[in-house]
């Protein structure tokens, strides 16, 4: 099943990959779709495009909430 993406992002992984949290250490596999999107809200907060963010946001709690709740709550 294949779950749309809330922007226009590069998936560059083919594997999933353990991601951590950048404050608490804790981490959690993800796809690499939601890797690519987890890539651009970090890079899109370091730019200050919070509207990006806002989505990225939106779009782990809904498909990734598990994810969320580790990286980005």
């Amino acid at each position: 099943m294949s779950i749309a993406l809330p922007f226009k992002c590069m998936i560059l992984d083919s594997e999933p990959v353990l991601v951590k949290n950048r404050f608490s250490g804790e981490g959690i596999m993800l796809t690499p779709q939601a890797v690519a999107v987890y890539d651009s809200i970090m890079g899109a907060e370091m730019i200050g495009s919070y509207d990006i963010v806002r989505k990225g946001i939106d779009w782990f709690r809904e498909h990734f909430p598990e994810a969320y709740m580790v990286l980005l709550d």
